[in-house]
């Protein structure tokens, strides 16, 4: 029997994903409902800095009864040029599940080709889905299913709008990508999608009429160094209450954060007494501890 990965949102099935979505809202009701993975120990991996990731995990798998191991990459031998498939090899002899946050997303995948236990993507380069969950949570609390609605993504086509093309197949929803040339999603990802999503340059055209706004930081981990280069790209793709005007009337703003209020979004609008950003943040939690809950369980 093969081992369940979730690298991306695609590599479980939709029945599966749809349920753990589903799982994380009734486990935030009831938390007593969580089945115990008593005795077993998610192992974490970091190459990069994380605040809602770590703490996620870390906490979702104490209320499940088990622990977790955390090991930056600096610490370990892979920070000293142990082979990838050797460190899969002798740990995933040792835990039960490990969650890796790294750069390049092929290294997940050779990890995962070597573990004998489940490897979560808690982060790459090409792909977020950890975060996904918690959003399609959020929205499904607030506005009931996704499908056959509208969302917009707007600013860099990252990890994170990567996988919102995803979503849009998993929860059947249309996607709009506001995004400056240089910054688009990748071309493949997005021609095999095209019946869902749609890359345009101008915000206003993609917000119109949608039921939820998506943004993240302009330059994400990593990309420091091009901080000033691409705040005068992205100039224009600030989300205010201005351009949330143009959306649904009950439309829905949502951030994976940390937010750089003034850049990618204004201040006014993250710090409104009705965000949800807060609340999707705290979904994290209990979506990530459904996922473990699936695959510990499986």
């Amino acid at each position: 029997m093969s081992v369940p990965h979730f690298l991306t949102l695609l590599d479980l099935p939709r029945a599966d994903v749809l349920g753990i979505v589903a799982r994380a809202s009734e486990l935030k009701r009831d938390p007593a409902l969580a089945r115990s993975q008593a005795r077993k120990t998610l192992g974490l991996i970091f190459e990069k800095s994380s605040t809602r990731t770590r703490v996620a995990f870390e906490v979702a798998m104490t209320q499940l009864d088990g622990a977790s191991l955390f090991l930056a990459a600096k610490d370990s031998q892979l920070g000293r040029g142990e082979p990838i498939a050797d460190t899969a090899r002798v740990l995933s002899r040792m835990v039960d599940c490990l969650a890796i946050r790294t750069f390049e997303h092929a290294k997940l995948e050779q990890f995962a080709s070597y573990s004998k236990v489940p490897v979560i993507n808690a982060l790459s380069d090409d792909f977020h889905p950890c975060q996904l969950l918690a959003d399609m949570q959020t929205f499904s609390e607030h506005r009931g299913s996704i499908a056959g609605r509208r969302v917009a993504w707007v600013g860099d086509g990252n990890n994170m709008c990567q996988s919102y093309i995803n979503a849009a197949t998993v929860f059947d929803f249309e996607l709009l990508i506001a995004c400056p040339a240089d910054f688009a999603p990748n071309s493949e990802l997005v021609a095999k999608n095209s019946s869902r999503v749609t890359v345009m340059r101008a915000p206003d055209a993609a917000v119109k009429d949608v039921d939820l706004v998506v943004t993240d930081v302009w330059a994400s981990m990593g990309q420091e160094d091009e901080q000033a280069k691409r705040r005068q790209s992205f100039a224009a793709y600030q989300v205010t209450t201005q351009l949330m005007s143009l959306a649904a009337d009950n439309a829905l703003f949502m951030h994976c954060l940390p937010a750089h209020r003034g850049e990618e979004v204004s201040a006014e609008l993250i710090d409104a007494a009705d965000a949800v950003i807060w609340e999707e943040a705290e979904n994290r939690m209990h979506s990530q501890k459904a996922l473990l809950e699936t695959l510990l369980s499986s």
